[in-house]
C-alpha cells in the first residue's frame, strides 16, 4: 500500500554530520543543505561531531529531543550510528551518503550522491526497513569476526598515508591477511542445531547490494528479512588472500570459498570470549556468545515517494 509523502514543511528536522570527512567537502554539503533543505523544513538544525567516535552519543542525544526527522550525512559508519539511536523510536531517518561505498543508500535506492539524495528527501515517503542486531548493537550492512576487524585497523593506517579510495581499501585486505596466524574455532547455533567451524573469517551480511557486488549468494534471503552468514573455508593466510582477491573483483563463489547460513536469528560462540568485532566499518569489543537477530521493520527511513521499496517488492 502506497504511503503518503513525508511533509517536511510540518517537521522538526535535524541533520547529523561528521566534520572529519574533509573540510571542503564538509563546507559544500552544508551549503547545499542551507540552500535546498533548510528553507522547506518546519524547523531545521545542524549538529556536527568533530570525530566519528562521538557520533553514537550525539545521535542518542538528538533522538531524545523530539525531532520528527533525523538525517545522517556521511558514510555507512555515520548512517549506522544514527540508525542505532533511532531504531524502534518511531522517528524517521533520512540518508545523505558521503562515504566510499554507501551500501545503505544503494540498498534503499535514495541516490548515491548528495544531490540525488536531497532530491529524495524533498519528495519522500516513510518505509519500515529491517536492521541487524548483535548483542544489543544495531548494524545496517554487516558484522564480522576474525580477519575483517584486522583489515579495518590496517585500512585506517593506509587511508592516513595514501588517502581514501577503493584501491586503498582492497590493498588493506591484502596487507592485513598476511598477518593472520591461526583460525578461529566457533560454534554456530541455528534453530536448536549446532554446527562447528574452523575459520579465519565470519561475515554476517544485511546488505543485499553488498552481497551482490561481491558476487555471492544470499541477496534474495536478505531482502526476505534474513542474514547471509558467510564462513570462510580458508584457514590460512594464502588461500584466504585468494578468496579476498576474488571478492575484490566480484568473482567469489560460495561453494568454493564460504559456507553459507541463512537465518533471521542465530548465535555464534568462540572460545575466546572477548573479541574485536567489525560492524559497518567501525570496531567494537563484544563478548561471546554473539546473539544475532533481525529487527524486522525496526527503522523508519525516507525513500523515494514514487519508487517501490524493497518492503513492497517482497509483499507484491
Amino acid at each position: 500500500m502506497q504511503q503518503q509523502k513525508f511533509d517536511l514543511g510540518a517537521a522538526r528536522v535535524c541533520v547529523i554530520m561528521n566534520r572529519g570527512s574533509g573540510k571542503k567537502k564538509h563546507r559544500d554539503i552544508v551549503a547545499q543543505l542551507d540552500e535546498r533543505l533548510k528553507p522547506v523544513c518546519g524547523s531545521y538544525e545542524l549538529r556536527q561531531s568533530r570525530k566519528g567516535s562521538d557520533l553514537p552519543a550525539l545521535a542518542r542525544q538528538v533522538a531524545g529531543e523530539g525531532f520528527d526527522l533525523v538525517i545522517a550525512a556521511g558514510g555507512d559508519g555515520t548512517q549506522s550510528a544514527v540508525a542505532g539511536a533511532l531504531t524502534e523510536t518511531g522517528i524517521a531517518m533520512g540518508v545523505l551518503p558521503g562515504g566510499t561505498f554507501n551500501y545503505l543508500a544503494r540498498d534503499l535506492g535514495v541516490g548515491e550522491t548528495i544531490e540525488d539524495a536531497l532530491d529524495t528527501l524533498l519528495d519522500a515517503r516513510v518505509d519500515d526497513v529491517d536492521v541487524g542486531e548483535v548483542n544489543d548493537l544495531i548494524f545496517l550492512n554487516n558484522v564480522s569476526l576474525g580477519a575483517y576487524p584486522q583489515i579495518l585497523k590496517t585500512r585506517e593506517g593506509i587511508y592516513k598515508r595514501w588517502g581514501r579510495s577503493r584501491v586503498a581499501a582492497y590493498w588493506s585486505v591484502m596487507v592485513a591477511l598476511r598477518r593472520l596466524r591461526r583460525p578461529m574455532q566457533l560454534v554456530a547455533r541455528v534453530d536448536g542445531d549446532a554446527r562447528r567451524f574452523e575459520s579465519a573469517l565470519v561475515f554476517v551480511a544485511r546488505s543485499a547490494y553488498q552481497i551482490e557486488s561481491f558476487g555471492l549468494e544470499g541477496a534474495d534471503a536478505i531482502r526476505q528479512g534474513k542474514f547471509a552468514v558467510l564462513i570462510a573455508k580458508a584457514r590460512q593466510p594464502l588461500p584466504l588472500m585468494r578468496s579476498a582477491l576474488r571478492l575484490a573483483f566480484g568473482h567469489s563463489a560460495k561453494d568454493s570459498d564460504f559456507d553459507l547460513i541463512l537465518s533471521d536469528h542465530l548465535q555464534i560462540e568462540t572460545p575466546k570470549r572477548r573479541q574485536l568485532v567489525a560492524h559497518d566499518g567501525e570496531k567494537t569489543v563484544l563478548y561471546s556468545p554473539f546473539r544475532l537477530q533481525v529487527r524486522h521493520g525496526g527503522l523508519r527511513v525516507l525513500v523515494p515517494a514514487d519508487g517501490v521499496s524493497k518492503t513492497e517488492r517482497l509483499g507484491s
